[in-house]
């Protein structure tokens, strides 16, 4: 009898194994389900639901901080000895900071860009690069009469880690600037409804395999007025010239050189006085592509040593120290992708996913011998700040389950002290259990991160629809160890309402190295729906699983994604809905696209097989398509061939345009989306 007994429970458990959610790394319980819901503004807007913050700065001299109280009302000062030693001396900051301290300018300036001393100050008006003095003296540094000719602003659609175009040297007597001619760059037709009849207006748009601008970099002499335009011309009149840094000395300029294919890279250094070509310091190659995305670093102290991050070279992106014979050393030896913060000279500070891909935790090298120490401990996503002579660091820190602590602590470890811990803002609401783990990819290489939000008042023997929400694409990573694992709070509106709400990262995505982000290259979407499909057929083997009713959502690459896997896989995904989404790779631009893609006509198999035109045909389910009418990213052409290659094929789709927005719907305009989207599921899923 006892025998018999025993059988019986371990079937059970058998059983529940079976049926076990995979991969469960760990959970944050539901709170109490007798809270408050949700509102789609407090989903869509920020509330009382998000995180309070402070927000904290280093002086120059490292010995102080100044900081705001969490809601931002009131700015505060205090020494670090008196912080680290539980003095509570902070006084009012009745200061300013020298970088807000900006003379008045013309009227429609932008791009404003102080110099490191704080006494000239950098604009753009229109197409033209100036700079002003405190007194305001305004002085012309470049202007152009041609429309297509554009000085000090940003190339390269913000690629390659480009976000300005005006670059002051340390000592603030040169100026290098960004010079873009779109001459030869085609244009797209955007309509603007808020004009009496409707009006036009052109963009400038290099679509892939068409022809792109033409990049030059200027130095502007302080002392003389004279300027002299560097001589790169490694990869003819479309290569790429990003990072560019400055000499601690003002003598050389730094450019990674990059050619259109983005396949070959150089690190060149340029005389700024005459800017002609001094050196190759040092090449990249990849069959696939380099992404150059940061300068480079100069050891404190040195004008010849400097540091250089890539994954070209070992798998991972890693530090090297360089100088400038072109003699390189792997600093950072680990098989991990991590992250410069500062240096001192005699130690590199970084921060690291060695831990786990999910988490972030700073560690520090020493120059000399190359042995590295681990700073900070605590579980979790590590932001920091280093202090200006690198003795000290804030420490922000959050996980799945605690909200953000700021601490200060000095870099030896000998002393800390915790400054602030935020409070829960979900207490009182009726937030869902969120499960964080793991699902293998489908390659078996890598494990791919996910949370699950389980529906309110969860019970195990029912079944729930699915929401997939999902991005996917490059330089993101949705899901960490963070305070609710990067949560949308949609997602938690949509869990209080009885779905299961599922998002994943996968290959092609960020911090598992070079081999898992470029496995998308050739072939965009095709690796990140086979990884996305394993969490959706991990989901389909849970029992309270409704395999019948699983949707999926995304905006931008993640509507790509979303058009398809309902396109690809038509008896899994029921009900869709796509924003701003990708539908052919060669209507996109040609930085981001060719990186990924290469060249249409070098790559035709490949753009062929991942266009959604081609399935257009195979949609079977409800799918609903939102865009911005004035997109400027993921321009109209996208959508509307593909509704286009609808009505060929008699396939049913739904449309909704959202007339004055952009790339994004923000806003109170956003509240509108988010209801629609909602909607869309519970009508149809």
């Amino acid at each position: 009898m006892r025998m018999n007994i025993l059988c019986c429970i371990l079937a059970l458990c058998a059983g529940t194994v079976s049926y076990a959610q995979t991969g469960v790394v760990k959970s944050r319980p539901a709170n109490p389900s007798d809270g408050k819901l949700l509102t789609m503004e407090e989903a869509v807007l920020p509330s009382e639901t998000r995180v309070k913050k402070c927000n904290y700065f280093w002086n120059s001299t490292s010995d102080s901080l100044i900081f705001s109280d969490a809601n931002h009302t009131l700015l505060k000062m205090s020494s670090v000895k008196d912080l680290l030693s539980g003095k509570d001396a902070s006084a009012p900051f009745k200061g300013g900071f020298p970088e807000e301290d900006v003379p008045v300018l013309p009227e429609g300036s932008q791009n404003i860009t102080g110099s490191p001393d704080c006494q000239h100050f950098a604009f753009t008006i229109d197409n033209d690069l100036y700079f002003s003095d405190r007194d305001g003296r305004t002085t012309t540094v470049a202007s152009s009469d041609d429309s297509n000719i554009t000085y000090g602003q940003f190339v390269s659609r913000n690629e390659f880690g480009i976000t300005g175009g005006i670059f002051w040297s340390g000592s603030g007597n040169r100026l290098a600037f960004y010079r873009k001619d779109e001459t030869k760059v085609g244009t797209f037709p955007l309509l603007d409804i808020t004009t009496r009849t409707g009006s036009l207006f052109e963009i400038k748009y290099p679509m892939a395999g068409m022809d792109s601008e033409n990049v030059q970099v200027g130095i502007y002499d302080m002392a003389s007025g004279s300027t002299v335009y560097v001589k790169a011309d490694d990869f003819g009149r479309e290569q790429y010239l990003t990072n560019i840094t400055w000499s601690p000395d003002d003598r050389y300029l730094f450019i990674q050189v990059l050619d259109r294919s983005q396949r070959h890279c150089r690190l060149n250094m340029y005389d700024a006085s005459t800017g002609d070509f001094v050196k190759t310091i040092l090449s990249e190659d990849n069959d696939r592509f380099v992404e150059p995305q940061n300068p480079v670093w100069f050891l404190k102290g040195s004008t010849t040593d400097f540091i250089y991050k890539t994954d070209n070279r070992d798998g991972y992106k890693n530090l090297y120290l360089c100088d400038t014979e072109g003699n390189i050393h792997r600093l950072t030896e680990t098989d991990a992708d991590v992250e410069y913060v500062g240096n001192d000279g005699k130690y590199v500070y970084y921060t690291s996913a060695e831990v786990s891909p999910v988490q972030n935790h700073l560690f520090r090298v020493n120059v000399r011998n190359g042995k590295p120490a681990r700073l900070t401990f605590e579980e979790g996503w590590h932001e920091v700040v280093m202090s200006p002579d690198c003795r000290y660091f804030i420490d922000m820190y959050s996980n799945l389950t605690t909200p953000p602590v700021t601490s200060l602590k000095s870099s030896d470890g000998r002393s800390a002290v915790t400054l602030y811990r935020a409070e829960d803002p979900t207490e009182g609401y009726a937030y869902c259990q969120m499960d964080f783990g793991t699902v293998k990819s489908a390659d078996g290489k890598y494990d791919n991160w996910y949370r699950l939000i389980k529906p309110k008042d969860f019970d195990p023997s029912k079944k729930y629809p699915v929401i997939l929400y999902v991005y996917g694409g490059p330089h993101s990573q949705l899901v960490r160890d963070t305070w609710l694992a990067e949560l949308r709070p949609w997602e938690m509106y949509m869990a209080q309402r009885g779905y299961l709400v599922y998002v994943q990262d996968n290959r092609g995505t960020l911090n598992q190295g070079a081999e898992y982000e470029k496995a998308i290259h050739g072939q965009c979407g095709q690796a990140e729906m086979a990884d996305q499909m394993e969490g959706i057929k991990m989901l389909m083997d849970l029992p309270y699983v409704d395999r019948d009713r699983i949707g999926v959502h995304g905006w931008s690459y993640g509507g790509f994604m979303t058009i398809s896997l309902i396109t690809n896989y038509p008896d899994i995904f029921k009900v869709a809905v796509a924003g701003g989404p990708v539908i052919d790779w060669k209507w996109y631009e040609v930085m981001y696209g060719e990186r990924y893609m290469g060249n249409p006509s070098e790559n035709s198999a490949g753009y062929e097989k991942v266009s959604l035109i081609n399935k257009a045909k195979d949609l079977k389910g409800k799918l609903l398509i939102c865009q911005g009418a004035v997109d400027n990213v993921v321009v109209w052409e996208h959508s509307l061939s593909f509704i286009r290659e609808c009505i060929k094929n008699n396939v049913q789709v739904d449309y909704f345009p959202y007339p004055c927005a952009q790339h994004n719907v923000m806003g109170r305009d956003r509240i509108h989306l988010m209801d629609k989207v909602t909607m869309y599921f519970e009508d149809y899923l």
